[in-house]
């Protein structure tokens, strides 16, 4: 297992990238449940962050890819707007023990984007 985070260090509503060896994945807290991603965008795969650790809208209520300004829903990646719409962002599975969350080491690899 590789330890990506403590949840600690994700609060409500917040989001936060996460680099482990140029593996660029994203986490956002809402709800008091955690989503983990990868960070690309379906379209051009693109990072979507605006700023480091900035990857929602202005009301923190979906995830706003900063090239196109494509929308997605936290909960389950899909793009509700933008060059993308119906397509979804990558989840990655995930276990959360000990405070941490943490994936399996095969999970390090992204699907191809289609």
């Amino acid at each position: 297992m590789i330890e990506l985070f403590a949840v600690s260090d994700i609060e409500e509503g917040k989001s936060k990238g996460i680099d482990l060896d140029r593996f660029y994945m994203f986490a956002v807290k809402k709800d008091n449940q955690i989503h983990l991603y990868w960070n690309r965008c379906p379209h051009l795969g693109t990072p979507l962050e605006w700023q480091e650790n900035d990857f929602l809208d202005a009301d923190a209520e979906l995830i706003q890819c900063s090239t196109h300004g494509a929308l997605f829903r936290i909960d389950d990646g899909h793009c509700l707007a933008g060059p993308c719409k119906g397509r979804h962002l990558q989840k990655i599975p995930f276990i959360e023990g000990n405070g941490m969350i943490m994936i399996q080491k095969d999970q390090l690899v992204p699907a191809p984007l289609y």
